[in-house]
């Protein structure tokens, strides 16, 4: 009897050896996916989910990607009113449809003619495009002018072409992070092309820590400085990466603003969103920074104290400065 108790102790003090080690032990992830990279570290259980996790990429990017002919946001922009939408295709629409309300219409995927005609979407040449042409495509942009009835997208004009990547990175990362923790994952950080989120701690106790780059213009990398993030999600959007050149030398950023239709820059060169919310919000909510601008960001955040920010942006000195809250 006691031999067996010996046996038995020293079993189950091997099995919680192991179980601790497994803990300890990342599981690390990487790949590429949504056009750009992603990196996934968890602990908890010692077991891979990649096969897992790049399935529900696939579907997603099945969904909501404009640069898959044959996704469902694909089919819809190009006319097919017998598209039967997904739960992702919904999720994605009702969060836009909440955040366009709650920026007053900054944020809004319904300018994906206006991207197009700039040279921002799958195409990627800017079009000759005057002001008279941007009159024109402004009649077709506008959430409230789409909505879901029996599962299919209502356009009231079929030119409306939505463009959900401005929040589509922050939904796919979400999709993976309710899968994680569908597994009783309670640790975890997911990235997507610098889109974040993050669930509990490292073993060690400490928590995640995650880098915001430079605005720097001439496509180089570097830190600008590093946050502490622990159960929230973190999205950024810059104008100081992507932009057009047309012929006559002028800009254009990839930011558009919803309210006029153009792309030009403004002194608000980056915009980090931080939050304890689904990384689309945050996603989107950056996107609609962008869009506003440094002086009706600060002022729209009075009334959101719960959304952190980091804002970079040009001074009347020409120099770097920062706003936080």
């Amino acid at each position: 009897m006691k031999k067996a108790f010996i046996i038995f102790l020293f079993s189950s003090l091997f099995t919680l050896i192991s179980c601790k080690n497994e803990i300890n032990t990342p599981i690390k992830l990487q790949g590429f996916v949504f056009g750009t990279s992603y990196n996934i570290i968890y602990y908890d259980v010692g077991i891979s989910f990649e096969e897992e996790i790049i399935q529900l990429f696939e579907d997603v990017n099945n969904s909501i990607s404009t640069y898959i002919p044959t996704s469902d946001i694909s089919r819809i922009n190009n006319g097919d009113v017998g598209v039967i939408i997904d739960t992702y295709f919904k999720e994605v629409f009702y969060k836009s449809e909440q955040i366009f309300k709650e920026t007053n219409g900054y944020f809004d995927p319904t300018v994906g003619s206006l991207v197009n005609a700039w040279g921002f979407g799958p195409e990627k040449s800017l079009n000759n495009i005057d002001s008279s042409r941007v009159k024109d495509l402004m009649k077709f942009v506008g959430f409230d002018k789409v909505t879901i009835e029996n599962n299919q997208v209502i356009k009231k004009y079929s030119e409306t072409y939505f463009d959900f990547n401005s929040i589509g990175k922050g939904y796919g990362l979400d999709i993976i992070a309710r899968f994680l923790e569908s597994k009783r994952i309670a640790n975890y950080l997911i990235e997507i092309g610098g889109e974040v989120r993050v669930k509990g701690m490292k073993p060690d106790g400490k928590t995640w820590t995650v880098q915001l780059e430079n605005p720097n213009t001439d496509g180089s990398r570097s830190a600008y400085t590093y946050l502490q993030l622990t159960n929230s999600s973190m999205a950024s959007s810059g104008n100081y990466r992507k932009f057009r050149m047309a012929p006559t030398g002028e800009k254009y950023v990839h930011t558009i603003n919803p309210k006029t239709g153009f792309a030009l820059e403004s002194n608000l060169l980056a915009a980090t969103v931080i939050a304890e919310l689904d990384c689309a919000d945050v996603d989107a909510y950056a996107t609609a920074f962008m869009a506003m601008g440094l002086e009706k960001t600060i002022k729209f955040l009075e009334a959101k104290p719960h959304l952190k920010v980091v804002l970079i942006y040009v001074n009347e000195a020409g120099e770097l400065a920062e706003f936080r809250n």
